[in-house]
């Protein structure tokens, strides 16, 4: 069983991007090919029960198992050793990538207290998006009563675009709710 919006993507966006950007090959139409969700944890440093709680919510959003991140140097400012844990990823692909796009466009960014759209200036100039989220409590997996510490996340959208028009229109046709 496909996801949801990998179907509405093979069946409307591809072909609403064709005819919008008259390309010549279906290879140049832009696709979604992976979305990285990164969650710096500044704070394991001194608590360890704070990455484990990190890594169990971001298993819990993603449906898949992070990557604990290790600091590549030693910075004294910051008490930080190299080789100390300092966050967690996942990087997600297929339908994995696409059942978390549709929870996100439709369930988790209608939740953002006072939300208005996503920013349109948010992309690299290469045609990924990256935005960033202040709590983790907009996921509905997420139970509020368990939840120690409120953390911050950073989600990259990884497309095929070559330019930021073209991602735009893709995340638009999509679904991402942008800014009017």
């Amino acid at each position: 069983m496909t996801a949801r919006l990998r179907e509405t993507y093979n069946n409307e966006v591809f072909n609403q991007l064709k005819d919008k950007f008259q390309y010549k090959n279906v290879m140049e139409i832009p696709k979604l090919t992976k979305i990285t969700i990164n969650m710096g944890l500044g704070e394991a440093k001194d608590n360890s029960k704070i990455l484990e709680s990190a890594v169990n919510e971001i298993a819990l959003i993603a449906g898949q198992k992070p990557v604990i991140t290790k600091a590549k140097k030693s910075i004294a400012n910051f008490k930080v050793r190299q080789g100390m844990p300092v966050g967690a990823k996942v990087t997600l692909r297929g339908d994995r990538m696409y059942e978390f796009a549709d929870k996100f466009f439709n369930i988790a960014l209608p939740r953002v207290r006072d939300f208005k759209g996503v920013s349109r200036n948010a992309f690299d100039g290469r045609g990924n998006y990256s935005m960033g989220i202040k709590e983790q409590l907009i996921f509905p997996e997420i139970n509020y009563d368990q939840v120690e510490t409120i953390k911050g996340m950073n989600i990259v959208f990884t497309t095929t675009a070559k330019t930021d028009e073209e991602a735009q229109a893709l995340l638009e046709l999509l679904g991402m709710p942008f800014e009017k």
